[in-house]
């Protein structure tokens, strides 16, 4: 139950995060004009909608690790070994080292399934192309942010 508290709040805090970054790109462009904004202006709001997709996929990965949360947090009827767990080849790891219990790991983030050797196994919870494309699109909010930023200190000057 301890990462239900922790997952619900993450999400709710980058869903309050994707509307601002998404506010911000696209308010910025919309209030001066797609045709009056300059290089920074475009390139801000673009490291804006770049960070509110990152926000976004990582977002989508949290959910599907709550609902992995939520399923080994059922204690009812079949619920051992834990349902989330039960991924292709689970019979044969429950029969040689039985699955005991389960973590999640934000950095990467992955919903790991613990077993009673010391092994683990991370199950697909959160799809294998979140943190990928989540990192992606960071690094390119980071470079297009960094080029807007150039782009101030080293753009054409007013004093001709």
């Amino acid at each position: 139950m301890d990462h239900f508290l922790l997952l619900v709040p993450l999400v709710l805090i980058g869903l309050i995060a994707v509307f601002g970054f998404v506010g911000y790109g696209c308010g910025t462009l919309g209030r001066i004009g797609l045709r009056q904004a300059d290089r920074e202006t475009w390139l801000r709001s673009c490291a804006a909608l770049l960070c509110a997709a990152a926000a976004a996929t990582y977002i989508w990965g949290l959910l599907g690790v709550t609902g992995a949360v939520i399923d080994a947090d059922d204690s009812g009827t079949d619920s051992a070994p834990i349902r989330s767990c039960r991924t292709p080849g689970w019979v044969e790891r429950e029969a040689t080292a039985g699955i005991v219990d389960y973590t999640v790991e934000y950095v990467p983030l992955r919903f790991v399934c613990e077993t009673s050797d010391g092994g683990s196994y991370a199950t697909d919870a959160a799809p294998g192309y979140v943190n990928p494309a989540a990192l992606g699109f960071a690094l390119a909010a980071l470079g297009v942010g960094a080029a807007a930023r150039w782009s101030r200190q080293h753009g054409p000057s007013d004093s001709a």
